[in-house]
């Protein structure tokens, strides 16, 4: 099985839900969609040596350092001490510790936040990121669904559900969130690359080319999924 190595400096959560989720789903995702696709279907020609290249992670504007993670935990430990319910401290708390790749206790966090403010969409989809990270791939597709839910614009969550499933091999049933995030924006690149993917894991190379070749032309580092799972 392949894994991206060169992913490891994707970030988890930024100040909103933005590119943070195809980061993680691509450094989750693409492994498993290149074992299965490392046996291709009908039409479609795959080489188990070559795995889709990330793009450049997206970073929040003003990056942070590890120190100042650990300022923030602190800070946030202050006011919560002080007001134990305090949604923002524990919101901003887990996201600083899931920077700190403390994924376990950010869930734990994100868990507090979400008792007080159980229909907050950004809460739902950052623990879901954190899910990824963990593996807990059935969770994190109840937390990104929770997220559509409570916010049904947010692409990025329909994206992170759809790599969910990829990793659990769920080819189809991925293929509609993937379709709903191209709906609410049909620019995005990486959604049709991971939908041709997809197509081309369930035998549908017809599909799964004219999705790489779209998403070639709107993001150039696709060309290598492109060759790969569509034999191009």
């Amino acid at each position: 099985m392949l894994f991206l190595t060169d992913c490891a400096r994707t970030t988890t959560e930024v100040e909103r839900p933005t590119s943070a989720a195809r980061n993680v789903a691509r450094e989750t995702s693409v492994a498993q969609a290149a074992d299965s696709a490392a046996r291709p279907a009908a039409g479609v020609t795959a080489t188990a040596s070559v795995a889709p290249t990330p793009p450049l992670p997206v970073e929040p504007a003003a990056r942070k350092s590890n120190a100042d993670y650990r300022a923030d935990i602190r800070t946030a430990d202050v006011a919560l001490k002080a007001k134990p319910r305090d949604f923002d401290a524990l919101l901003a708390r887990a996201k600083a510790k899931s920077h700190l790749k403390d994924y376990r206790e950010a869930v734990t966090d994100y868990n507090a936040a979400l008792r007080l403010k159980p229909t907050n969409a950004e809460a739902y989809y950052n623990r879901g990121l954190n899910r990824l990270k963990l593996k807990e791939y059935s969770a994190a597709i109840v937390d990104f669904g929770k997220a559509v839910k409570y916010n049904p614009q947010d692409k990025e969550a329909y994206f992170g559900r759809g790599a969910a499933k990829m990793q659990m091999f769920n080819f189809k049933s991925a293929i509609p969130d993937f379709t709903k995030a191209i709906s609410i924006d049909p620019s995005y690149a990486d959604a049709y690359e991971y939908r041709g993917i997809s197509y081309a894991s369930i035998n549908k190379p017809a599909e799964a080319k004219a999705d790489l070749e779209k998403a070639t032309q709107l993001n150039p580092e696709a060309e290598k999924s492109l060759r790969r799972y569509a034999g191009k």
